[in-house]
C-alpha cells in the first residue's frame, strides 16, 4: 500500500481528507503520525502557493516515495474587503487559540449587515516522483451573529458559516455530509479522483 503524508498537524482536518480518500489504497498519515517534526514557514502570497510550500516540506523532510498532500483556505468576507483572505488561521494573532479566532471575527463584523462570505481552499500534490499537481473548492456562504453548534479543533469558522442552500453551521453538520458541500470536500474530491486515475496506471 501507497504512502500519503498529509501536511497537517489538524486532526479535525485529517478526519475530513481521509473520510474523501478512504476507498483509495492509501496508508494516509498526518505529520506527527509520520515522524516529521517542525512547521513550514506559510509566507506566500496565496493560498497556492502556501499550500505548495507545505507539500514541499513534506517531501523534504518526510520519507521517500510518498505521496506528499497539504491544502490552505482563506476566507474571504465582503463587508471586510475580502479579509482575512489567505490569513484566515492567523489574523487574530500567532498565538491566537481557536476560540480567539471565533470571537475576533466576531468582533470584527460587529454592526455589518452584510454577511456574505467565501471560503477557498487549494490542494498541492506532490507524486512519489515529483510531479506537482494543485486543485481548487470554493463556497459560498453567511457568517452568522453568534456562534451555533460545537467548535471543531483547530476550525474557528465551523461554528459561525453557514453555506447556502443549506441551514446548518459546519459545525452542526457530520463529516460526510460537510465535505459534500465545502470547499474542503470539493477540492479534495478532485485529488482522489486524481489519485484514483494515478494509482491504476501505475499498475
Amino acid at each position: 500500500m501507497e504512502v500519503l503524508i498529509l501536511s497537517t498537524r489538524n486532526v479535525t482536518k485529517a478526519v475530513q481528507i481521509r473520510e474523501v480518500l478512504e476507498s483509495l489504497p492509501l496508508n494516509v498519515m498526518t505529520l506527527s503520525e509520520a515522524g516529521i517534526s517542525g512547521e513550514c514557514v506559510e509566507d506566500g502570497s496565496t493560498l497556492a502557493e502556501n499550500a505548495m510550500k507545505k507539500a514541499l516540506f513534506v517531501r523534504r523532510f518526510g520519507p521517500a516515495g510518498a505521496w506528499c498532500l497539504s491544502d490552505d483556505t482563506g476566507l474571504f468576507i465582503r463587508a471586510l474587503r475580502c479579509k482575512p483572505g489567505i490569513h484566515a488561521a492567523r489574523w487574530a494573532g500567532e498565538s491566537a487559540t481557536t476560540d480567539d479566532i471565533t470571537h475576533y471575527t466576531l468582533r470584527k463584523m460587529n454592526g455589518f449587515l452584510d454577511r456574505h462570505a467565501k471560503f477557498v481552499t487549494v490542494a498541492a500534490l506532490i507524486s512519489p516522483t515529483g510531479q506537482p499537481k494543485t486543485f481548487s473548492g470554493s463556497c459560498l456562504g453567511l457568517i452568522l451573529n453568534k456562534p451555533r453548534g460545537t467548535t471543531q479543533a483547530g476550525m474557528p469558522y465551523s461554528p459561525l458559516f453557514v453555506p447556502d442552500g443549506h441551514s446548518q453551521t459546519w459545525s452542526e453538520m457530520d463529516t460526510v455530509m460537510e465535505n459534500e458541500v465545502s470547499h474542503r470536500g470539493k477540492a479534495f474530491r478532485q485529488v482522489a479522483n486524481h489519485l484514483a486515475l494515478a494509482i491504476a496506471q501505475s499498475r
